[in-house]
């Protein structure tokens, strides 16, 4: 399946006109002088349902309802995915609109308030294991038992077209900007947003972070070939533990200048710091990315790459799962 192109992303764009909010970019000086460079944060956890997601689980399930009317078919009988929860709110949020049955596969592990939020959207989950093998097979027998139709949370390309989206709203917004570095999990973000800059200003860096808990992406660039995780990942960071596939990987290997790689206690301090100097309340998957500049790595980095956006992806915090928010004495009933 050939992957998006600069104009497929540019499709998106004029399909999701006026469905979504255009997320700010903002900037701190305190983080500026703790990463030495100028930094921009396009903050996609002001968009719909929490998270960059919408952006590609909407211009999907839009397109699946254009090429219905275009063929003068019905809409289709169900949209049916598996997410660790960002994609599946986008996705049942997306179909809610268009009045789609959505079925979403999700981990028994995830966040219990992703999970309220899907249900809040109507549409129905279905557990399953905590491995890319059991949600992608959990998937594939709800597929078949209801005749919905997959939407893949990375690998889709309208989905991957949908979240490059944000590499032209960034042009648009920081045209200084020298580079982007973005969470990975399956890749669809990156990937989108590496067509989309590469093609319109290829002397722009493309940075992918990821938890060395969780660095298939690493393991892939280094080794020049698809290298999937063996094994769950054990990360703070829950939207990024899936590994990259088959769509994103050629992508990533050919567009993304390279991969950063971040510790837990990295990532923790680098979300607290989010929290605490910008009071924005990101979650810990977005903290990714800014560790990852905060990064000694990053330090190797050259100095004339002086304007960096870092895509906070997302801000579905699970509050319940912050131990000293619990343990606070005197709890308001």
């Amino acid at each position: 399946m050939a992957g998006p192109s600069l104009a497929d992303v540019r499709a998106a764009e004029r399909r999701l006109r006026g469905r979504l909010h255009r997320t700010p970019v903002l900037t701190c000086r305190g983080m500026d002088r703790l990463a030495g460079r100028r930094l921009l944060f396009k903050c996609e956890l002001f968009q719909r349902t929490g998270s960059f997601k919408i952006r590609g689980a909407l211009n999907a399930v839009r397109s699946l309802v254009e090429d219905s009317e275009r063929a003068g078919r019905d809409l289709p009988r169900a949209v049916v995915t598996h997410s660790s929860g960002n994609h599946g709110q986008a996705l049942a949020c997306a179909a809610q609109a268009e009045g789609i049955p959505a079925h979403i596969v999700v981990p028994h592990t995830a966040s219990r308030c992703k999970q309220d939020a899907i249900r809040s959207y109507g549409a129905t989950l279905v557990p399953c294991e905590p491995s890319d093998t059991s949600r992608a097979g959990t998937a594939a027998h709800v597929v078949q038992r209801t005749g919905g139709i997959l939407v893949h949370p990375n690998q889709d390309p309208a989905v991957i077209a949908g979240q490059g989206t944000i590499a032209l709203e960034v042009l648009e917004q920081a045209p200084e900007v020298n580079a982007v570095v973005v969470p990975v999990g399956g890749g669809g973000m990156i990937a989108g947003i590496a067509v989309a800059i590469k093609a319109l200003r290829p002397d722009v860096k493309v940075f992918a972070a990821e938890p060395r808990n969780a660095d298939d992406c690493y393991q892939s660039k280094v080794r020049g070939e698809l290298t999937p995780n063996l094994h769950p990942p054990d990360t703070i960071a829950d939207a990024v533990k899936t590994s990259i596939g088959p769509n994103t990987w050629p992508i990533i290997r050919d567009l993304v200048d390279d991969v950063l790689t971040v510790s837990e206690e990295e990532i923790k301090r680098a979300t607290r710091l989010v929290w605490e100097r910008m009071k924005l309340l990101i979650e810990p998957t977005a903290g990714v990315g800014v560790a990852a500049v905060l990064s000694e790595q990053f330090q190797a980095v050259p100095r004339d790459v002086e304007n960096v956006c870092i895509v906070l992806c997302g801000g579905n915090v699970d509050l319940s799962s912050l131990t000293w928010l619990t343990d606070l004495p005197g709890k308001a009933e």
